[in-house]
């Protein structure tokens, strides 16, 4: 999952970078409203930690361009105003929820996996498709019931299908999803194919009616492969 961290403050927006690295998130930042804008208008995020006093600017413009747009991106106000205003504006305009500073970091990290949760729309974390099964708050995979040990890439591609079954996803989208931004202006994808080779071997190897499959000319999907017919490649 990755996390787009709008926050001008430097050592509070470090702080939680850190956190949020060590709760394996992917995570970007950005310190004034132009640089946000400028990310926003280049990359997808599944949550946007958003101030709303930036020094160029208001959040809640941010905000709004990403309702009007359309976009899916849950969005978590974080703002040292706690008037009832703020909150109400915020919250009127599309955001998910809303913290004042200061915080926990605790308190922010449960905010996060909340509002993620939600975007699934169930009332849990687990992903279940085909046979294998995903438990998010503690990154480990099942095949029939049985533990699957991923490496920590490994993991994050398998996740990141998982919250896109049958949906078709381009290899450059994958690679910024799961590395982070500017990830995409590689000069080539090896690393991700190798990654997409060995994850798919260890869900053979585990029985997993799931597969990686490979679209010639786009990219990859995460399909249940009732025939358990294999389809290798790139």
């Amino acid at each position: 999952m990755k996390i787009l961290i709008v926050e001008d403050e430097p050592s509070l927006r470090e702080l939680m970078q850190r956190t949020l690295v060590k709760e394996r998130y992917v995570v970007e930042m950005a310190a004034t409203f132009r640089e946000a804008e400028m990310k926003i208008a280049d990359y997808t995020y599944d949550c946007v930690l958003l101030d709303i006093m930036l020094p160029d600017g208001n959040g809640l413009q941010l905000l709004a361009q990403l309702k009007q747009q359309g976009r899916r991106e849950r969005v978590i106000i974080l703002s040292a105003r706690d008037s009832i205003e703020d909150k109400v504006e915020g919250l009127e305009q599309g955001a998910d929820d809303y913290l004042p500073k200061p915080f926990h970091l605790a308190e922010l990290n449960a905010r996060i996996r909340s509002v993620l949760r939600r975007q699934r729309d169930g009332a849990t974390s687990d992903i279940q498709i085909g046979n294998l099964r995903i438990e998010p708050d503690s990154f480990r995979v099942f095949v029939d019931s049985r533990e699957v040990e991923l490496l920590r890439k490994e993991y994050d591609i398998l996740y990141y299908f998982a919250n896109r079954p049958n949906h078709i996803i381009d290899k450059a989208v994958l690679a910024e999803a799961v590395w982070g931004d500017h990830i995409d202006q590689a000069d080539n994808f090896h690393f991700v194919y190798a990654q997409v080779k060995n994850l798919r071997q260890q869900l053979k190897r585990a029985g997993a009616n799931v597969e990686i499959r490979s679209v010639y000319g786009f990219g990859y999907k995460l399909v249940v492969n009732e025939s358990g017919s294999d389809e290798g490649g790139k």
